[in-house]
């Protein structure tokens, strides 16, 4: 019964903060509200017996939308020093969001020292199950064509996005290859011959 509602419970926060990211006029709340509801989906998943892909969940996509929000800020060329400056007004939310990650890992730790199934109505799994093994057995079988197109889309996206990013700015002096090799010794060396008595 306790499980089933912290599964409600964790579930409708993360209704709540994807509705936030949509909602939000704000990019870094839109941010914040994102990484809270990769969170909860982490949460679940933990709840799930699935370790593995919960903490994938929490290092790849909540580090990536990090990521993601500093590449978009250098792209719309945002004033660093007026955003530290208005570091503050964000501070509550961010705040805000940190404590529920606390309290929720605090209940999922609790939950599990007191020895409540945290499966629910799933199946149970034998002793001795890895889910990450089973995972990559699926993955690396069944799903390998899936998974290497997933691979390429994402190296596309990364050069499209590098792309986007590489504009032509005035004043930014680049180098000229050709004109580097074509180069001749008797254009960039001048010989100067001195003599000894004006040297003296």
């Amino acid at each position: 019964m306790f499980q089933s509602v912290l599964f409600y419970l964790f579930a409708l926060i993360m209704l709540g903060a994807a509705g936030g990211v949509v909602f939000s006029r704000n990019p870094v709340h839109s941010v914040m509200f994102l990484v809270l509801t990769f969170f909860q989906s982490a949460v679940l998943w933990l709840m799930a017996e699935a370790e593995f892909l919960a903490i994938v969940l929490v290092l790849v996509y909540v580090g990536a939308v990090m990521v993601l929000f500093l590449f978009v800020v250098m792209m719309l060329e945002v004033n660093i020093e007026a955003a530290k400056r208005g570091l503050s007004r964000y501070a509550p939310l961010g705040i805000g969001i940190a404590l529920i990650m606390v309290i929720e890992l605090i209940q999922l730790i609790w939950l599990r020292g007191q020895g409540f199934s945290s499966t629910g109505g799933f199946a149970a799994t034998p002793e001795g199950y890895s889910n990450t093994k089973a995972l990559g057995a699926v993955l690396y079988t069944e799903h390998v064509y899936a998974f290497e197109i997933a691979a390429v889309i994402l190296l596309l996206a990364i050069v499209a996005a590098i792309t986007l990013t590489m504009r032509k700015r005035p004043g930014i002096k680049v180098q000229d290859i050709a004109a580097q090799v074509a180069v001749r010794a008797k254009d960039r060396v001048r010989v100067v011959k001195m003599d000894a008595e004006k040297k003296q």
